[in-house]
């Protein structure tokens, strides 16, 4: 049997825990801790997550963080390992990329890595931003 999914625009504490689990599989997030990341939530302009309909288990995540005038930064794509290739990213990108809130923003960004750009160019995403440089204070 096929899984269903629903969107969510908030997330459960049990969910919260379940995106905890989606974290520590990832390089980029395995360092997280639950009362960073439930600050992190509470501070997120907007959430859009997938969850199996039957269980309420959280298996697809994004957040998005803007002005809603100039910029809205996406970050934390992410999909449980057993649900990829059921093209949850995508439902993800379209969701944010088409949320009425963000419908006059200028610029969507995001930060991926290199094998995951031709994923991003499908949303018309390009490494081509006019020779500004990504920096970072530690």
């Amino acid at each position: 049997m096929p899984f269903e999914y629903e969107f969510l625009d908030r997330l459960s504490e049990e969910q919260t825990s379940q995106l905890m689990a989606l974290y520590h599989n990832e390089w980029w997030t395995k360092d997280r801790k639950l009362e960073d990341v439930r600050r992190m939530l509470a501070f997120t302009d907007l959430i859009f997550a997938l969850c199996e309909k039957s269980s309420k288990r959280l298996v697809a995540f994004t957040r998005v963080l803007t002005d809603r005038v100039y910029k809205a930064l996406l970050f934390d794509v992410i999909v449980a390992p057993e649900h990829r290739e059921r093209k949850l990213g995508r439902a993800l990108m379209e969701a944010a990329l088409n949320h009425p809130e963000l419908k006059n923003v200028r610029h969507f960004e995001l930060y991926c890595l290199p094998e995951l750009i031709p994923f991003y160019e499908k949303w018309g995403f390009s490494k081509e931003v006019g020779g500004i440089h990504f920096m970072r204070r530690v």
